[in-house]
């Protein structure tokens, strides 16, 4: 029989196991990289939000980083695309203008920020950061802040001062050597690096505009000096493997062929994936006939030396602008009964390239199948293209007239005057001609910068992706031109109405779950909606989007990236949404997630800056929801 002094002597004992958080460890309750691991699957092993309580998922605290730009004052625009990191009881977040905030995870209270004076005068194409890079060597702990300006900080995660070890006062700039003749135009960074071993491995954004430009090269620092270890070229140079795939010198300062999203990295093999970009120009290659290698591949490089241990090239002679967007996703699949270790790389065309991570041999077959050929004087057409065999694609790859809108009759009657004169028809990788051409998936995709979501118990991919096709024709340019012919197109070359309602029917945007062990969708939901037209008793009809998702171990899919200010839960097994919520503005980002080190509480954060191509409301706002 228990007695009251058993209860009053053990009863606080048995409360605190009972309500006690399970100790999990550190890299469960953070996130450490943009994707979550330096692998960007993209994955929380958290649960403490789940499939029964989303539902009471409420606005925790907001932080205002006050940084953004409508145009009207500053050369160009804002996109708050940053995904912060959580380290060490603390949330590391940049801005739209660089500034690096250190916040208290659990309030959202400013600890200590550094400002790297990013000049706001600069003509950029928009300003944005899509984050910073944590690196430690279990001593020393710094946060990696690169700019749009090429530079690179290295910063004392605890203090928020520059480590003066580190190039010249904390600071490195990587556009040096990378500019050639062309120090007029633009090289700078907007995704993080990419930290492995010893070294930090950086991308670029660069000025692509035109067929010769500055680098595009890969490059590593060391991680204390910052001095160059080493430069791969992503236009491979004479006696290079790959150079043959240019014909005479057009691999000479060929511009693009770069890597301004964000790369992966393995570090038990020291390795580091890159998705790399289309040539300059985007749409015309006559200047540049071939295969044109490394452009639209997937290129593993060893760490330590920068050597390529192997490449995969997903568009030969890409005349389309359907560069690689996103980070290649470092995940485990079953063959066999057998885990092996892959890539999984989605694309603006809507296809999933599943490859093994040591030898880069496609795990579902990938076929070379005829493609059309087109007629404009000059140029050159690869007869073939690979195409895999699974998983499907997940996006629209191309329409009918009969797939004109319906939404409204003004909106249809707007798309069909448009078409008029236009060819609508044809399949991927038709190329474009002189006549005005409906290209799907647009220059935006399919998929973007957001990613893919990889969960590792279900080994199954969670890709958001949209249907917002080009509306593009070849046009002749005057004698003594760079190249003989420009991609012009209208309203930003967007296949849309006035109202930027796409003129295909709906669905335009969409979320698709993907088992990696079969190849098939396991489920595909619509993602988004437009309110004016929801207000007029329209069904959903999903909505352009940018950013990603997230997969958690309590079952769900978070994700906001929709240009309807919301960000919503799905239920990772069925595909069904069972929670959203309105931001401030919308969140053309990827959200993150982790464990508040004094509430216990687990968080779920989203940057809501809206702006970028889809939207007229801007700002730069951190926002944190949590459990009541």
């Amino acid at each position: 029989m228990l007695t009251a002094r058993f209860f009053s002597f053990y009863l606080p004992t048995l409360l605190v196991l009972l309500v006690a958080p399970r100790i999990l460890p550190a890299q469960d309750r953070e996130w450490i990289s943009y994707g979550g691991d330096l692998g960007g699957m993209q994955y929380s092993s958290l649960d403490q939000i789940n499939r029964e309580n989303v539902g009471r998922l409420k606005e925790a605290w907001v932080y205002d980083t006050g940084d953004f730009s409508d145009g009207s004052e500053l050369p160009t625009f804002s996109s708050f695309q940053t995904t912060p990191l959580m380290v060490d009881g603390v949330l590391y977040v940049s801005t739209v203008f660089h500034r690096l905030l250190a916040l208290d995870p659990d309030t959202g209270k400013k600890l200590w920020e550094f400002d790297p004076k990013f000049d706001r005068s600069e003509r950029v194409n928009m300003y944005k950061s899509r984050g910073v890079a944590y690196w430690t060597d279990g001593k020393a702990k710094r946060i990696f802040l690169g700019d749009q300006l090429g530079r690179l900080f290295s910063v004392d995660a605890a203090t928020g001062k520059v480590d003066p070890e580190f190039g010249t006062a904390g600071m490195v700039d990587l556009k040096e050597g990378m500019m050639g003749d062309y120090g007029h135009l633009r090289w700078g960074l907007g995704s993080p690096v990419a930290p492995c071993g010893d070294v930090v491995v950086a991308g670029s954004w660069v000025s692509d505009g035109e067929p010769r430009g500055p680098s595009g090269d890969i490059q590593a620092v060391d991680v204390r000096t910052g001095r160059r270890v080493w430069r791969f070229h992503t236009v491979p140079r004479p006696g290079e493997f790959g150079h043959d795939t240019w014909e005479g010198d057009s691999w000479k300062d060929r511009s693009g062929v770069n890597a301004w999203s964000n790369l992966s990295v393995d570090e038990e093999r020291r390795m580091v994936f890159v998705p790399l970009t289309s040539p300059g120009t985007d749409f015309y290659g006559g200047d540049r006939r071939g295969d044109n290698l490394f452009s639209d591949s997937i290129v593993a490089l060893d760490c330590r030396t920068g050597k390529r241990v192997w490449h995969f090239q997903t568009i030969h002679h890409d005349l389309w602008d359907w560069d690689l967007p996103s980070q290649p996703s470092l995940v485990t699949v079953r063959r066999n009964g057998k885990a092996v270790p892959a890539v999984a790389q989605t694309t603006k065309t809507g296809f999933v390239f599943l490859l093994h991570r040591e030898t880069g041999e496609p795990l579902f077959e990938v076929e070379e199948r005829p493609v059309p050929q087109g007629n404009i004087p000059g140029e050159y057409y690869s007869p073939t293209q690979p195409i895999p065999v699974k998983p499907p694609p997940f996006v629209r790859q191309a329409m009918t007239r009969d797939e004109i809108t319906d939404v409204t009759p003004e909106s249809r009657a707007e798309c069909l005057e448009m078409v008029k004169d236009a060819y609508v028809e044809g399949p991927l990788f038709r190329p474009i001609g002189r006549k005005l051409t409906v290209m799907f998936p647009g220059t935006n995709g399919g998929s973007n910068w957001g990613g893919a979501a990889f969960d590792p118990e279900s080994q199954v991919l969670y890709i958001n992706s949209m249907d917002v096709g080009a509306f593009v024709r070849m046009v002749e340019r005057p004698e003594g031109s760079k190249v003989p012919f420009r991609a012009r197109g209208t309203k930003y070359g967007r296949f849309w109405d006035s109202n930027q309602y796409p003129c295909q029917k709906p669905p335009w945007g969409s979320l698709t779950a993907i088992d990696l062990n079969t190849g098939e969708f396991r489920w595909q939901s619509i993602l988004g909606e437009i309110d004016e037209l929801t207000r007029r008793g329209i069904p959903k009809t999903g909505a352009p989007n940018l950013g990603g998702p997230i997969v958690t171990a309590g079952g769900l899919v978070f994700i906001a990236a929709t240009n309807d200010s919301r960000i919503r839960a799905f239920d990772k097994k069925s595909g069904e949404e069972v929670w959203v919520r309105r931001l401030p503005a919308s969140g053309h980002a990827t959200p993150m997630t982790y464990l508040g080190p004094k509430t216990g509480k687990q968080f779920l954060i989203i940057a809501a800056g809206g702006g970028n191509k889809y939207n007229k409301v801007f700002g730069g706002k951190l926002v944190a929801f949590a459990l009541p």
